[in-house]
């Protein structure tokens, strides 16, 4: 059976875009295919996905199991859940009754079966490769502009960027204006860093 390179298992609410507020699962991968850096694309990744334990797809479902009963919705992050997400995987947690919601940079075409897609681009649209999503959710810094995405999507959202746990008031008001001026998109903050939570 494969085995697969998991950070971490948790259970929170999802905290941006379209589902905030929703409890969920989370399964992130480890690994990734980028490195976003200030320098490069105006804000620097938060998420430490490089240490992993190897699970088959039964050692994760019973974590799950563990963790509660209740919830049906998992989020698959990393990293790049894309690098590992298979249709095994997928096929595995839909017959335990889950519904799987994935966060990729979209640098990755995903198999099929996937029942949320949200796809926040780390990557000059001519590279992404996922170009089809239930929402999809850009991070901007200060000075960033409105994107001319290739995915689309139901659900166009501007993420303001965080540096650490703080979000700079000019960052946020000038997401505000981007969004009053382009009303097709809608704006999420990263509300789980507000309410100090996974």
């Amino acid at each position: 059976m494969r085995q697969y390179a998991v950070n971490e298992i948790f259970y929170s609410l999802q905290g941006e875009g379209v589902r905030a507020g929703t409890p969920n699962f989370f399964l992130r991968f480890a690994g990734c295919n980028l490195s976003c850096k200030q320098e490069t694309h105006g804000f620097d990744c938060d998420t430490e996905f490089i240490s992993s334990r190897k699970m088959t797809l039964d050692e994760i479902s019973d974590e799950l199991a563990v963790l509660s009963r209740e919830c049906k919705w998992i989020v698959l992050s990393g990293g790049e859940p894309g690098l590992q997400i298979d249709g095994e995987l997928i096929a595995g947690l839909h017959g335990l009754g889950y519904r799987l919601a994935v966060e990729t940079n979209g640098s990755i075409t995903l198999p099929e079966g996937l029942d949320w897609i949200t796809v926040s681009p780390k990557v000059a649209e001519h590279a992404i490769r996922q170009t089809t999503a239930n929402e999809v959710k850009y991070v901007r810094g200060y000075g960033q502009g409105i994107p001319r995405t290739v995915v689309e999507a139901e659900h166009y959202v501007i993420s303001p960027a965080f540096e650490g746990e703080n979000l700079p008031k000019r960052t946020l008001e000038w997401c505000i204006r981007l969004v009053k001026e382009n009303p097709a998109w809608r704006l999420s903050v990263q509300q789980h860093k507000i309410w100090s939570i996974r």
